[in-house]
């Protein structure tokens, strides 16, 4: 039975609460048995553990230690952060519905394979099922080098394009603009004016603003955040601005 990698986010169901911790199973994993430590359910002291779990509750928690000799996996639940929560929640809310897509396109194509052994050719070429059919909303040369059915294909890249959204990337940058003379207020708003499909500059207090750029795809974010700043830059050289930029780390 495959074992989970150590800081690997996981979901648990909690199965036995004992006064010292919890034992839970990890139905990502076979149902395999993990024990949760009273000390990593909570960041503060705990003088009674039900009021912080119960019996049947699924939870995501985070794989801190792995004993392969003795099959054990310890996790924790005060290691996860919010963002890892939420994270880890959405890629597993993906990967059921690429299960329930690949069902549909399957019967659809009347192809002769299994969910299963469709889902592990898939997996050869992508991280998930749900990845797959993100791509083939570029066509089906996405899917030329999985070995599956063409007719199966050809039904997922129609299925991909009824039923998804492409994902969008966000890029953003702060800028320091500030513009001398009379009519400042009215050249800062010049300078601003930049009329091109996903980009926002939001106004943060002067001389600071918030720019940006939503896209298809980070390359393409980045073209358009260029063009913007050049344009920004042109302008206030040409009427007494000052500027300067500074990206955002992701």
């Amino acid at each position: 039975m495959e074992l989970p990698e150590e800081n690997e986010l996981v979901l648990a169901t909690i199965k036995k609460i004992l006064p010292y911790g919890a034992f839970c199973i990890l139905p990502e994993y076979e149902n395999r048995e993990a024990f949760l430590h009273i000390s990593e359910v909570a960041s503060r002291w705990i003088k009674n553990i039900h009021e912080f779990i119960s019996e049947g509750e699924k939870h995501v928690v985070k794989v801190y230690r792995v004993d392969k000799s003795k099959q054990q996996v310890d996790v924790s639940l005060k290691r996860v952060s919010e963002d890892e929560k939420r994270k880890k929640l959405a890629l597993v809310k993906s990967e059921k519905r690429g299960e329930k897509l690949l069902g549909l396109s399957i019967k659809m194509s009347k192809a002769s394979v299994s969910i299963e052994d469709a889902r592990k050719a898939i997996e050869k070429e992508y991280e998930d099922v749900y990845s797959c059919f993100e791509a083939a909303l570029d066509g089906e040369d996405a899917l030329e080098d999985i070995d599956i059915p063409k007719a199966l294909k050809k039904n997922i890249v129609e299925l991909a394009k009824k039923s998804i959204k492409k994902s969008l990337v966000e890029i953003q940058c702060m800028l320091k603009l500030t513009c001398y003379g009379t009519e400042g207020i009215e050249t800062v708003k010049n300078a601003l004016d930049v009329k091109k499909t996903g980009v926002d500059i939001h106004y943060l207090g002067a001389p600071n603003y918030k720019i940006t750029i939503t896209a298809e795809d980070y390359k393409k974010g980045e073209k358009i955040l260029s063009q913007v700043m050049d344009k920004i830059k042109s302008f206030s050289e040409k009427n007494n601005c000052t500027t300067s930029f500074e990206r955002v780390k992701e």
